[in-house]
């Protein structure tokens, strides 16, 4: 199957999709300054012989002759915690089959969940899950088993398939979820940020009580990049919806544009600003540009956390 065929293909296998994410980033970031993957390379020691050839450094040898093995230094495994904004906009856009150029933002969050997973798992480090709308949805402690790795799989499976027609108060199940954990983690919360019924300064106390136990958070705000940030959409009468509060209004998208588009990048603007001072770290995440800026953002707080 060529990339064409994958990416319009529906999604049956989230664990091989996750696989092939991952082998896509890593084989970009192959002479990036995050090369040093699974360990951090220390030293070379000369080769002992009787010792495993697998860690001798063959390049250095073609140069000196000599044999070196490269020396490591351990690194410490962290524990990692997703939480999934399932609300009903959250699955904007509206999506018969969710394949993996077709994506709304909860599939697209779900793909982006699994992609940590399997760095998670060549990295060793424990990860646990939690997904809300109106109601706590699920939760699984931090753990680094095969096992559990797989039953996070299948809930993350199970987001690409749901509906909801739920609105939510995220600030709620954040600050129940920070009760829940209590050794230091990093948190990746991903969420589009609509909250209806409460205002921005309550989210954030809500994400400041996330940092409570010294936790690292990283607030991956997921957003259609085409039309909710754009607004691109013919100059026809439309209709919208809210999602969650089901209020409408009819307008012409063209005549409204400039405003909108202006409002929306002050409130970019104002998350980053208001995520500067709370000391988190804040993604802006466009569901039609692929997964990297997720797995770096992994790669730069895991190294400031060891």
């Amino acid at each position: 199957m060529n990339l064409s065929e994958v990416k319009s293909a529906e999604i049956k296998n989230l664990n091989i999709l996750a696989k092939q994410v991952v082998e896509g980033f890593i084989t970009g970031i192959h002479k990036s300054p995050f090369h040093g993957f699974s360990v951090e390379f220390s030293e070379h020691k000369l080769y002992n012989k009787g010792e495993s050839t697998r860690h001798i450094d063959w390049k250095l040898f073609a140069k000196t002759d000599k044999l070196y093995t490269k020396k490591y230094e351990e690194e410490t495994n962290l524990r990692c915690h997703i939480i999934i904004d399932n609300s009903a906009s959250m699955h904007y856009p509206v999506v018969r089959k969710q394949t993996l150029d077709n994506l709304n933002k909860v599939g697209f969050s779900a793909i982006a969940a699994a992609s940590l997973m399997e760095i998670f798992k060549q990295q060793r480090d424990a990860v646990g899950l939690s997904i809300y709308s109106d109601t706590y949805e699920y939760y699984a402690p931090e753990k680094g088993s095969d096992r559990h790795r797989n039953m996070l799989i299948y809930q993350l499976e199970q987001l690409l398939v749901s509906e909801s027609k739920s609105s939510t108060e995220t600030y709620k199940y954040l600050h129940e979820i920070a009760e829940k954990i209590h050794r230091r983690s990093l948190i990746f919360v991903f969420t589009d940020m609509f909250q209806p019924n409460k205002d921005n300064d309550t989210l954030f106390d809500a994400l400041k009580h996330l940092k409570f136990n010294k936790h690292e958070v990283v607030l991956f705000h997921t957003y259609d990049g085409e039309t909710e940030f754009n607004f691109n959409f013919d100059n026809s009468p439309k209709k919208f919806v809210d999602l969650e509060t089901m209020e409408e209004v009819n307008i012409y998208p063209e005549n409204v544009q400039d405003n909108y588009k202006k409002s929306v990048e002050n409130y970019f603007q104002y998350l980053k600003n208001k995520s500067l001072l709370y000391k988190i770290d804040y993604v802006p995440l466009d569901i039609n540009k692929g997964y990297n800026e997720v797995l770096t953002s992994y790669l730069i707080s895991r190294k400031k956390n060891k």
